[in-house]
């Protein structure tokens, strides 16, 4: 049941709706029905122009706790398979307030792209509720089918479908599909699933010329705290700024537990996320979310190429790119992605419930991620390649006092073996006495630190051999006007707060950089002359 509170801000969405909505719910008998229905029916009452209708679909919904939004008793093409509670239960309020007529949240190049499918795309998103990366893409693509009545999308409740899950070797979150045949992963960015798309429907990517958007001041790569503190202090100097960010939030957005930014003592990484969102706003700063930066050309002005196909022209640019989960590299780690090698323990511990896994890594993700599976699953087994753990010993001390945990050392990993399209067990060295051994298990998450997201600076900027770019005090590169800030850098110590203050450093830099290398102001008869 829905909360007073919960209803009450509900109204106060629903008040602008231009049409009307219907929640259309297959008959039928099943265990969720109810549940199903209460909330709908509850959601209904916050407007009138909402309403609940029970219809036999004639095989056309999945079951009778599937149900379909109708806009003026036309199709939208949007579906859901289960209850949409927890993180999707967002998905479902955005839904109903995009097809009442609110402004969609995809970037208008992004927008045009989608409404240039001509061809029949079905796309089938299977979350847990309990996956905070699930909604990016539920939502995405509740968009795309409010875009293009060629497409339609459909979330599915892998807890309230497990002969599906089943049937089709899901063991991770999200997991798309596009006509019955596996599209996307694991984790996925929406930039990623635009870069496929063009791969299904090629006609996306035709364009007649390439869009040049306005001169900038500053261009900032990355949306995460470094880049989202570097647009802020750029912005509050009256500068030109554009964030170009294939993922607002970047790696923060998977971090659940946050108790060491200064001042906020305890918050999660999509609660941050949002008010990183909601500072930025508050500033004139373009947003460029789910684009990707294809290509670099340095001098006085720089020229960005945007995966939109747009060209954007700034007078300085600031890395913030962070950094990815880094990879084990061994055999059966890429060939097992999403069935049983996970990088994400909130998303997709729910699939191992009951069930034996591995965490690499011994550090705080990797004790951290074993302290949240413990509660999920049978046993966890922590492998270190070093001879004892590297996390904090708070963390240490709260590992210790788990019972099915248990902590194997100076382990290398050899492989990761999968019978039957899943993963069944790890082989490892133990490298004091070089022993292979090999443990029986359904999954394993790696949490041995990160990699730096440089390669779009890759021969533009000076890095070191392990990609990170290298910067003075003032977080300047080797190249005059480009600068960099957070995990992408040189910097010690990869942490929110410190990422944070790099940016901003990075931002007042850039703006005595401006000061110091003004542009020449063009003369009216030069301008007179150009016109004509």
């Amino acid at each position: 049941m829905l909360s007073n509170d919960i209803l009450n801000a509900l109204k106060g969405y629903m008040k602008d709706l231009k049409n009307e909505i219907a929640f259309v719910v297959q008959t039928g008998e099943h265990a969720k029905r109810k549940e199903l229905l209460d909330m709908l029916t509850q959601i209904a009452t916050t407007s009138e122009r909402l309403s609940v209708i029970e219809q036999d679909t004639d095989g056309e919904l999945r079951s009778p706790v599937t149900f379909k939004l109708t806009k003026n008793d036309q199709e939208t093409g949007i579906t859901f398979s289960g209850v949409p509670g927890g993180h999707e239960f967002n998905s479902l309020i955005l839904a109903i307030l995009q097809t009442g007529g609110s402004q969609l949240k995809l970037d208008e190049s992004i927008q045009n792209m989608v409404k240039k499918v001509n061809s029949k795309l079905d796309f089938q998103v299977f979350v847990s509720l309990s996956c905070h990366a699930c909604p990016d893409v539920v939502q995405a693509m509740n968009q795309f089918a409010l875009l293009n009545d060629n497409i339609n999308a459909e979330m599915i409740d892998g807890g309230v479908y497990p002969d599906l899950v089943s049937e089709n070797n899901i063991q991770g979150v999200p997991t798309v599909f596009l006509n019955g045949e596996v599209f996307a992963s694991g984790k996925v960015e929406i930039a990623g699933i635009i870069e496929k798309l063009g791969n299904v429907a090629p006609e996306i990517l035709a364009s007649d010329s390439q869009t040049r958007l306005p001169l900038q001041d500053v261009t900032v790569i990355g949306g995460g705290p470094a880049g989202v503190a570097a647009a802020i202090y750029a912005a509050r100097k009256g500068l030109k700024v554009t964030v170009v960010a294939d993922r607002f939030g970047g790696q923060v957005k998977d971090t659940m537990g946050i108790e060491n930014l200064i001042s906020v003592p305890k918050t999660t990484g999509p609660e941050l996320t949002g008010s990183l969102m909601e500072h930025l706003n508050d500033y004139e700063v373009t947003l460029k979310e789910h684009i990707r930066v294809d290509k670099i050309e340095k001098g006085d002005i720089k020229t960005l190429t945007l995966s939109s196909g747009e060209i954007l022209e700034t007078r300085t640019l600031i890395i913030a790119t962070g950094a990815n989960w880094r990879e084990l590299g061994v055999p059966g780690e890429k060939e097992n992605i999403g069935n049983g090698v996970a990088y994400c323990p909130h998303c997709d511990g729910p699939f191992y419930k009951g069930k034996d896994v591995a965490v690499i890594g011994g550090g705080n993700s990797g004790v951290e991620a074993a302290l949240d599976l413990a509660g999920i699953v049978n046993n966890v087994t922590v492998f270190e390649f070093l001879p004892e753990l590297k996390a904090d010993q708070v963390l240490i001390e709260q590992l210790h006092k788990r019972s099915n945990i248990n902590v194997i050392t100076n382990a290398a990993t050899k492989q990761i073996t999968a019978s039957d399209g899943k993963v069944d067990a790890i082989e490892y060295i133990d490298r004091e006495t070089n022993e292979e051994h090999r443990q029986p298990l359904h999954g394993v998450f790696v949490q041995i630190g990160l990699v730096p997201n440089s390669k779009v600076v890759d021969g533009i900027v000076d890095m070191t051999k392990y990609g990170e770019i290298i910067i003075n005090e003032k977080g300047l590169t080797s190249e005059p006007g480009i600068f960099a800030c957070g995990d992408v850098t040189t910097v010690p110590y990869k942490q929110i707060v410190i990422a944070m203050g790099e940016g901003s450093k990075a931002a007042l830099a850039a703006f005595d950089y401006l000061l110091m290398n003004p542009i020449e102001e063009e003369s009216e008869e030069v301008k007179e002359e150009q016109a004509a």
